[in-house]
Formats: C-alpha cells, sequence, structure tokens
C-alpha cells in the first residue's frame, strides 16, 4: 500500500509532522465525537475517542506524557495505548487502531464509522439543561 492511494479500509489523516510532539490533533468524523490523535515525544502515534472516561474531558486537550494522557479536567491518566484509566480510576476510552506509513497517519476507516459514534457531545455551561 501507497500513501498517495490508500486503501479504503484505510484513511489518510495527517502527516506525522502535523502532530505537535506530547500533543495531539482532532479528528472529526460524520457521526459520534471526534478522535484525538496523539504524538508522544519517542515518535509513537495513538488514537483515542477524544472523551475521557470519567466526565467526558476533551483529551485532545490534555498533557501527554510517555505513553499516557492526562485529562485536562481532572487529571484522570488514561494509558494511550489501551484507553484504560490508570490507577486508582476506573473505566476506558475507545481506542482506534493506526498506521504509519511514509511519514502518513492513517486510521481505520471501518473503526471510524463504527466505534462509539452513538455518543453525543456533553453540553456545559447555563444552557446544558435549558437547550
Amino acid at each position: 500500500m501507497t500513501t498517495n492511494h490508500p486503501t479504503p479500509d484505510w484513511k489518510l489523516i495527517c502527516s506525522v509532522d502535523d502532530i505537535p510532539v506530547l500533543g495531539a490533533r482532532r479528528v472529526a468524523r460524520p457521526a459520534g465525537l471526534d478522535v484525538a490523535v496523539f504524538r508522544n515525544d519517542a515518535g509513537g502515534v495513538f488514537a483515542l475517542l477524544d472523551r475521557c472516561p470519567h466526565k467526558a474531558g476533551p483529551l485532545s486537550q490534555g498533557i501527554v506524557f510517555g505513553k499516557a494522557v492526562a485529562c485536562p479536567l481532572h487529571n484522570w491518566t488514561i494509558a494511550l495505548d489501551s484507553g484504560c484509566a490508570r490507577e486508582p480510576d476506573e473505566g476506558a476510552t475507545p481506542t482506534f487502531t493506526v498506521r504509519v506509513e511514509e511519514g502518513q497517519v492513517l486510521l481505520n476507516q471501518h473503526e471510524l464509522d463504527t466505534i462509539a459514534i452513538e455518543l453525543q457531545p456533553v453540553k456545559a455551561g447555563p444552557c446544558a439543561r435549558a437547550c
């Protein structure tokens, strides 16, 4: 497979260099919540649903360290490779399969189309109940 012509099973997302080291990039989907694609300082690329299992915080805005991300809301630590919260916290967020080929990041199209598409964004603020 070449990155210029990905197969229908894989969606070209971006270049690895488009993801900040120790940061993330969000990938919008037609249905469901965004996917967060992370890059650590060892060159690893990981993808999780952009939602902490605790209070639905945006993991893409968290701090990446090693193979984990700290949720920006309550500092829960989520493993990038499994999506599992680290002890003493419990819970998990869905993961997505990542391929990196010739410096390009690809995600599994079937997973993008099916994983957690029923979840809706959390409404916050004064309009959360009235809207």
